[in-house]
């Protein structure tokens, strides 16, 4: 689905390759038969259902008004408006982020790795070809936005997927901010994404971890994995000397080239909230011992 989506000229099909894509993973999400992976499963397909079809709508919208189906030159406003939407949908950015955390969460860990970071990619794709005739203040403010809600809601959550998902959210936003100005940051941006979170989940997947507190006495079985758990958050955050910081510095560079030096104030400002709940996860994964009794087995007794 994914191949088919990302080497498409025509929008039929890149929506195909999108309904193979939703299709295909929706076993893996309901694959535990837990009441919540079903009704994870079944956001899921309503979501993207519904998402397909804007893309559809918008794609013949603009073959109607302009005569053809190249994916490269959705030049109706109204389409790449509709376009847009669609793809926000698809992606999880705010004000169409609600189903995401809620599906990650109803998700095992691998499943969920696959949720965040191969099944962007082909929506990601699609704005990327189209990314010249795109309306830059509607995804500049959909961006802030998402970066904002991003941090706001993960501030207060104690299930590790569900901060990945926010955490999510806040990155798209990101990506988003850019993608008219220079498109090539936001895929450089996307792939480091991916690597980190592909990392971060595989770590917590090995650990057998989901939540905060289980979180805390992780470092009993794998310390080498914890410390490297704690470099990866805070390269996700994006602190300086490490990888993560690298598409954020480009990102503001380029937007102040563009004089949106406000914009690119208030998204660095916005990303600090999110820098509190990676800290926190640092925090809890290496450096505290828990206050309380847990019900983990600590393996050096």
């Amino acid at each position: 689905g994914t191949t088919l989506t990302i080497s498409s000229n025509h929008w039929i099909m890149a929506w195909t390759g999108l309904e193979i894509n939703t299709l295909a993973i929706l076993p893996l999400i309901a694959k535990s038969h837990h009441p919540r992976a079903i009704e994870a499963a079944t956001k899921y397909f309503l979501v993207q259902a519904a998402a397909s079809a804007l893309v559809l709508f918008s794609s013949m919208t603009n073959a109607w008004h302009t005569g053809q189906w190249d994916i490269t030159q959705l030049t109706h406003p109204a389409s790449s408006l509709i376009l847009t939407s669609a793809i926000a949908m698809k992606l999880g950015l705010v004000p169409f982020h609600f189903w995401f955390p809620e599906v990650l969460q109803g998700s095992s860990l691998p499943t969920g790795l696959l949720l965040s970071t191969a099944m962007k990619f082909p929506p990601l794709t699609l704005l990327f070809l189209t990314s010249h005739s795109l309306n830059p203040t509607l995804l500049t403010s959909m961006a802030m936005m998402s970066t904002a809600l991003g941090g706001w809601m993960g501030l207060n959550q104690t299930q590790i997927r569900k901060i990945l998902a926010f955490s999510s959210i806040s990155h798209l936003g990101w990506m988003a901010i850019i993608i008219t100005f220079n498109p090539k940051l936001t895929m450089i941006n996307f792939y480091l994404y991916s690597l980190m979170t592909a990392t971060v989940f595989l770590t917590l997947n090995t650990m057998k971890v989901t939540k905060l507190s289980s979180l805390m006495t992780a470092w009993t079985k794998t310390p080498s994995l914890n410390a490297m758990l704690l470099l990866t958050l805070l390269s996700l955050a994006g602190l300086p000397p490490l990888t993560g910081f690298l598409p954020k510095w480009l990102i503001i560079q380029e937007l102040t080239k563009q004089e949106m030096a406000l914009a690119a104030t208030i998204i660095s400002l916005l990303s600090l909230l999110s820098l509190f709940f990676y800290l926190r996860l640092a925090y809890c994964a290496t450096i505290t011992l828990p206050p309380h009794t847990t019900n983990h087995i600590k393996l050096w007794h």
